[in-house]
């Protein structure tokens, strides 16, 4: 697989990552153990080099199963996680003192299974905690060998310019993709502007852009998708038309609908890294194939086009989620 830079930070990484948290976190039970290792493996062998996790994904869960698989291969991939929660459970609210910031990163080594974080985000902006005093404790934990690039997600241009100031960000990371194209108006102009990368999470609509959802799917209590406004059988029903444009595209390019929409985000920037996620081999198999499906300037604007004429309906989180990003 090809590799990407991730803005001026030199941190190079497979063009392509993965997704660790549905392994364990969000999308109903966690995967079996010995499967989610398999098939984090089975990444790194198709090429992949960039693995993306978080403490608070099954309140380190999903670090130690991230840890144990890349173990044999440490030296060869770039391992980045996530601090910001208390006691690394969202459910708890934000906390990014720069004791816990700490703490944080020292339990993140040892479920990792190694010497350093390769690229350390702060989850959510913390309104409680200044912006200088996150880059400055992440400042001092690179000046110590324990973390190496330092990252934020889901946050708004004045955080970032302000974290910048202090520790340059390697790479912001933030939902992005056919149908969440916000990032579009002000964050990636910015990222641009002071050489900053971008990983968008969730590049196929948390599994809607493949056209395998339909309007009256159902999601268990314990699939975050279930409290997800976007995800309302209405809602579903409403955005069909955006999946059903972009298998007409996916079909002329012999390619599939989620290939397409991997492309259409690697298109955009040579500093874009999408980190799409799967439990399923066969899936992750599909997204790593988007890398050889080209568009051209051509269908970038057919797609541009199309979509000006496609309404999504729906919000991305409910509420209570919603106001922890964009700060």
């Amino acid at each position: 697989m090809k590799t990407r830079t991730l803005g001026n930070s030199q941190l190079e990484v497979s063009a392509i990552g993965l997704g660790c948290m549905g392994l364990s976190h969000g999308y109903g039970p966690a995967v079996p153990k010995a499967d989610g290792i398999a098939l984090i493996r089975n990444a790194f062998e198709r090429g992949v080099t960039f693995f993306d996790t978080a403490e608070a994904y099954g309140q380190g869960a999903n670090e130690e199963l991230v840890g144990e698989a890349l173990a044999p291969v440490r030296d060869r991939v770039v391992l980045a996680t996530k601090f910001g929660f208390t006691n690394g459970d969202p459910t708890q609210g934000m906390d990014s003192r720069p004791e816990r910031i700490r703490l944080a990163a020292d339990a993140a080594l040892k479920r990792l299974r190694t010497d350093r974080i390769d690229l350390f985000y702060q989850h959510r902006v913390d309104p409680d905690v200044p912006m200088e005093d996150v880059a400055g404790t992440v400042r001092d934990l690179i000046a110590e060998g324990k973390v190496k690039h330092f990252g934020l997600s889901e946050a708004g241009v004045e955080s970032i310019r302000r974290a910048h100031a202090v520790q340059p960000v390697a790479a912001l990371q933030s939902e992005y993709s056919l149908w969440w194209r916000e990032p579009e108006v002000q964050v990636l102009p910015t990222l641009e502007e002071l050489g900053i990368g971008f990983v968008p999470f969730s590049p196929l609509g948390k599994g809607f852009l493949t056209g395998t959802i339909r309007s009256d799917a159902k999601f268990g209590s314990n699939d975050f998708r279930s409290v997800v406004p976007r995800f309302s059988p209405p809602a579903l029903q409403a955005n069909q038309a955006l999946v059903d444009l972009l298998g007409k595209i996916a079909a002329e390019k012999r390619a599939t609908s989620a290939q397409v929409a991997i492309a259409w985000l690697l298109a955009q920037w040579p500093w874009i890294v999408p980190i799409p996620g799967t439990t399923k081999l066969h899936r992750l198999e599909e997204n790593l194939g988007a890398e050889s499906v080209a568009l051209s300037a051509e269908d970038l604007d057919k797609i541009t086009k199309a979509l000006a004429h496609v309404k999504v309906e729906g919000d991305r989180y409910p509420p209570a989620l919603q106001a922890r990003v964009g700060r």
